[in-house]
């Protein structure tokens, strides 16, 4: 069998369940670590619940993902995970996302182990959302999740700090209520509300306008260039602010 017979034969069983996203569909990738738990507090032993070091390489990472060859509006990273808000007309690979899931994974999985030091693995995943409202709703619940996670990881951190073992410590919250979880921290000495807004909301990564100088060759004056720059915003709005905050980010491909 001649090799072109032999390639057009094969690649059918790497392509026949490609799916590719229509266009007008707005793409949302979530990327997250895999077995984090046992490679933040086990193996490197970062601090709990909550450490600058791994905020910072979870950022680094973003900023990564979002300079590396797709258009990304937005990125937002909260705990181990990742979302990625695309452009409306992004066409990179066809708009395949088999293709866009394995290179984002790996885009991912090698900026963070060269940051750590070691191996840190992501998987990654796509959603399809036909209209802005869904996008918005969607990064709506990473931000209210992010919260909800953040005020059950002091709860449960502070237990296991005074000795209470793991299964305990989990078991305590279980059936407790938000502000009872709350009232259960102040009697800790610790007031959620001033915890800092990375730890209760995220953080969330997008591009600002700005003015460089430059020189224009054929008239040799300066003249003032625009870029765009990547702006790390560790202090996200809350609730509805926010909710009008990706409002803006998504109308601005429309």
């Amino acid at each position: 069998m001649k090799f072109n017979e032999l390639d057009k034969k094969m690649r059918i069983y790497e392509t026949a369940q490609d799916n590719c996203v229509l266009p007008g569909m707005y793409m949302v990738a979530r990327i997250d670590g895999r077995c984090f738990t046992t490679l933040t507090k086990d193996k490197h032993k970062f601090e709990a619940p909550y450490d600058v070091r791994f905020r910072d390489m979870m950022t680094a990472t973003v900023m990564h993902l979002m300079q590396c060859g797709f258009k990304v509006l937005y990125g937002y990273t909260q705990s181990d995970e990742i979302s990625l808000l695309f452009d409306l007309n992004e066409c990179a690979f066809e708009r395949k996302e088999r293709k866009f899931n394995s290179v984002l994974a790996g885009e991912a999985s090698a900026k963070f182990s060269l940051l750590l030091g070691d191996i840190g693995v992501f998987d990654s995943r796509i959603s399809q959302l036909p209209n802005r409202n869904l996008v918005i709703d969607y990064f709506r619940w990473r931000n209210e999740d992010a919260h909800r996670n953040a005020l059950n990881a002091h709860c449960y951190w502070c237990l296991r700090k005074e000795g209470v073992s793991p299964k305990e410590s989990a078991a305590t919250f279980t059936r407790m209520s938000v502000s009872d979880k709350n009232e259960f921290l102040f009697q800790k000495r610790v007031n959620f509300n001033d915890l800092p807004g990375w730890q209760k909301r995220g953080v969330g990564v997008y591009w600002v306008p700005y003015e460089k100088d430059g020189v224009n060759p054929k008239a040799d004056k300066a003249v003032k260039a625009k870029r765009s720059r990547l702006k790390v915003d560790i202090d996200l709005p809350m609730k509805d602010q926010y909710s009008n905050f990706i409002r803006d980010l998504v109308l601005e491909t429309v």
